[in-house]
């Protein structure tokens, strides 16, 4: 397991529990803490016990957005670049700071994000990445960045669409209201709301293990074929399914659910 700073990392019943470990900053996400999340997810999906991830932010929030000191970081680092280099490394920047919230996305196991507190514009474009967000009651959301005369450019605009419709979403980027917990769900943004962090983290965790006792080849295929879907006709959805089930169906796994369910018993896989 790798060594963070700024990031706590535990693997326990084959759950990873990544939690933002600045509290004092209300987890504001620096340029150590943007790179050790891509790096953590990373390690999430290259390592075979590891079947669900659960994000989280230690302290009374789940992360109030950009540091502002990394602002000033990655605009220190270009200023002394001449016309067309400066442009082009800050676009480079911006890259790598999309990357590491895409490893999220990109990592074949599920991420539930389970969110207190503040949730606000960088913390609401990782939770973006999540494929289940949860949230207590008290959580507060805002896509920010208008604010700060920035246009998000970190993966709300492009994901939230999808998951609560493009009107909602141009409404939360134009305004950069804030908005609380229950509309949030019935917006859709979560799936469920807990009345405090401490139910919140009992219910996510019991969600992860549900999860963890599926087939875990099984569940990286259900996230492929969501991903992949998502981003392509109904048509050519239903090839790749095709395709990934003439591949995987006839695995150890499907053998030993079928046998599991008939002997009444609890399945038992490989990672």
């Amino acid at each position: 397991m790798l060594d963070f700073s700024c990031l706590t990392v535990n693997l326990s019943d084959q759950v990873a529990w990544i939690e933002l470990n600045r509290p004092d900053k209300a987890n504001a996400l620096n340029g150590p803490l943007w790179r050790e999340i891509g790096a953590a997810f990373r390690w999430v999906d290259d390592t075979p016990e590891v079947r669900v991830a659960v994000l989280s932010g230690a302290g009374r929030h789940f992360c109030a957005g950009i540091d502002f000191e990394l602002m000033g970081e990655v605009l220190d680092a270009v200023e002394t670049r001449g016309p067309g280099r400066k442009e082009e490394q800050l676009r480079r920047a911006i890259l790598d700071l999309q990357a590491s919230f895409t490893a999220l996305e990109q990592c074949r196991k599920p991420v539930l994000a389970a969110v207190q507190g503040l949730c606000i514009g960088g913390g609401l474009d990782l939770i973006a990445a999540c494929d289940m967000r949860y949230a207590s009651a008290e959580a507060a959301f805002s896509l920010k960045e208008a604010d700060l005369a920035i246009i998000a450019d970190v993966g709300s605009l492009q994901r939230l669409p999808q998951v609560i419709g493009a009107g909602r979403v141009r409404e939360l980027a134009f305004t950069a209201r804030q908005f609380d917990a229950a509309e949030a769900q019935a917006m859709g943004l979560v799936n469920r709301v807990y009345a405090d962090a401490a139910q919140l983290r009992d219910a996510v965790r019991a969600i992860a293990l549900s999860i963890a006792a599926k087939s875990p080849l099984t569940v990286r295929g259900i996230k492929q074929v969501l991903n992949y879907s998502r981003d392509h006709s109904v048509a050519d959805g239903l090839d790749y399914v095709a395709t990934w089930n003439a591949a995987m169906l006839l695995s150890d796994d499907t053998r030993e659910a079928i046998t599991a369910a008939m002997q009444k018993r609890q399945p038992r896989f490989q990672d």
